[in-house]
């Protein structure tokens, strides 16, 4: 089993900038790819942006093309979420996930971080 948790959410204004962490704990080896993912209220859970841990590759929604970049360290089993520029439409709960390189779903997720972006 992998166990994920996620920090570094919180409140700020638009256009201003957050770090999310997410630290990944137990069977870490068998994770081939991490995401970020976040759900508004009202609204379906979205993705954000993926890195695969071995190689760092990375893939990103349009919407935050350009503003967040995710990063990983393997050594310390830590994946980052650095938001620049943020928006009132980015306020969602972001949610840290991974997956296996066997399986497209995302089997491991974390309890979430409140991000809330103020006009």
């Amino acid at each position: 089993q992998v166990q994920l948790a996620e920090s570094g959410g919180g409140l700020v204004q638009a256009g201003g900038s957050l770090r999310l962490s997410c630290a990944a704990s137990g069977r870490t080896f068998s994770i081939y790819r991490m995401g970020w993912f976040r759900q508004a209220p009202g609204k379906e859970r979205e993705f954000v942006a993926s890195i695969v841990t071995s190689e760092g590759s990375t893939s990103y929604a349009d919407s935050v093309k350009g503003r967040f970049t995710i990063s990983r360290d393997n050594a310390k089993n830590m994946v980052y979420l650095q938001m620049n520029s943020l928006k009132p439409e980015d306020t969602a709960v972001y949610y840290c996930a991974g997956r296996s390189a066997v399986s497209p779903k995302y089997a491991y997720w974390g309890q979430g971080t409140q991000v809330t972006v103020s006009s």
